[in-house]
């Protein structure tokens, strides 16, 4: 028996130190978000409201794992033990145990996420740049508000010929370093604004429009798609967020412009026009 005891202490002290030492690790360091450190002024409140939870679970859960494992040991039958071993009813400080911890946590998640989630949602006040963002099936429009400039685009085509499909997609450009309000609204269907490494994304319903306020911290380009199932296209509503120079961004808003692209993407074209706030002819 003793054996058996060392070769379970052994297992256990084993475990916990594979785990710790797989705890320093750039991956499991932000719990497996993507690397998204200082991309936007929010991803960082993210992240650690993300990584402090999976630490606090995993501390609940080495707790219970070893009264589990102590309870199969402590309370196993023994040799020549026979009939059934007595019996409790009621244990009040190990139920009211029970009972508080679970409060407590639920409690504690409660307050920090809602007080994370309210620095994120909070309404930045004169943004230095505003776009409108329009959900489509199965593409997005891109209205830049102050410029009076839009980019209007298709889903990804893929054909097997293209070198680089993500060259081909549409693209939202955004300068670094300034505020940002962008609203968000729908043609058709339910859509979701996913930036992957923003670690953010808000849903586009027709008829209603959200917004969302953040600074983009780090040159890059990054990841967009739709996170809502929207049809049968859904899988290549996909676009590019490029966050560049103050420079690079005016000679973008420019093109735009230099195509002809001047003026903002309408209501016009929502196939949903009876809807609240719809063309009143249609709605009758």
């Amino acid at each position: 028996m003793t054996k058996k005891l060392g070769r379970l202490a052994f297992a256990g002290i084993s475990a916990s130190l594979l785990l710790a030492l797989s705890g320093c690790s750039p991956e499991l360091e932000r719990g497996f978000l993507p690397d998204a450190a200082g991309v936007t002024n929010h991803t960082d409140r993210i992240i650690g409201l993300w990584t402090t939870s999976w630490i606090v679970l995993l501390g609940v859960g080495a707790v219970a794992w070893g009264l589990l494992a102590w309870a199969l040991l402590a309370y196993r039958r023994k040799k020549g033990e026979t009939g059934i071993p007595a019996q409790l009813r009621y244990n009040m400080p190990i139920e009211a145990l029970f009972t508080a911890v679970p409060l407590i946590l639920v409690l504690g998640f409660f307050a920090f996420t809602a007080r994370d989630t309210a620095a994120i949602e909070a309404k930045t006040e004169n943004p230095d740049v505003h776009i409108h963002v329009i959900a489509k099936q199965w593409s997005w429009d891109f209205n830049y508000v102050d410029e009076n400039v839009y980019e209007s685009g298709i889903q990804a085509q893929f054909t097997g010929a293209e070198e680089n499909v993500m060259e081909t997609l549409p693209t939202l450009y955004l300068p670094v370093g300034k505020t940002v309000q962008i609203d968000l609204s729908s043609r058709d269907v339910i859509h979701s604004f996913w930036v992957v490494e923003f670690l953010y994304k808000k849903d586009m319903f027709p008829g209603q429009q959200n917004e969302m306020y953040f600074t983009p911290l780090k040159e890059g380009t990054y990841v967009g798609k739709c996170a809502e199932l929207c049809g049968e296209y859904h899988s290549m509503m996909l676009f590019n967020v490029k966050v560049v120079s103050q420079a690079e961004y005016d000679r973008q808003m420019g093109a735009l412009a230099a195509k002809g692209n001047v003026g903002q993407l309408s209501t016009d074209y929502d196939r949903n026009q009876n809807l609240p706030g719809g063309n009143p002819e249609i709605r009758g």
